[in-house]
């Protein structure tokens, strides 16, 4: 059941406008980010996010997947991502902007890239 199986349950939270998630250190990897995410974008109230996700081997696929997912979130507004120690690389970080770039109404954005590797971001 995993992240994707907690995003499930929170989906039926119809009311749910904020929402801090502290999943650091569990394994949740591509599968899980991009579960929970498809399940956090069915909460259409939410309004505030904050997803600690470090060290969790989330990939290039996760990071893209969870962001074109939480581009659905058409109130989300505040966004904090926490993926430090996790190996989502130059494309993962590529997926990701690209995917939040979509989210109409979002004014607040915090991103910690914190990586074993070296993440490239083109001017």
């Amino acid at each position: 059941m995993g992240a994707s199986g907690l995003g499930s349950a929170l989906a039926n939270c119809i009311n749910l406008s904020n929402l801090t998630l502290y999943l650091y250190d569990n394994q949740i990897g591509d599968e899980g980010a991009t579960g929970l995410g498809s399940a956090l974008a069915n909460c259409i109230n939410l309004s505030n996010l904050a997803l600690y996700l470090y060290d969790n081997q989330i990939g290039a696929m996760g990071a893209s997947g969870l962001g074109s997912a939480l581009a659905n979130c058409i109130n989300l507004s505040n966004l904090t991502l926490y993926f430090g120690r996790n190996q989502i690389g130059d494309e993962g970080a590529t997926g990701l902007g690209s995917a939040l770039a979509n989210c109409i109404n979002l004014s607040n954005l915090t991103l910690y890239l914190q990586q074993k590797q070296f993440i490239c971001f083109g001017l």
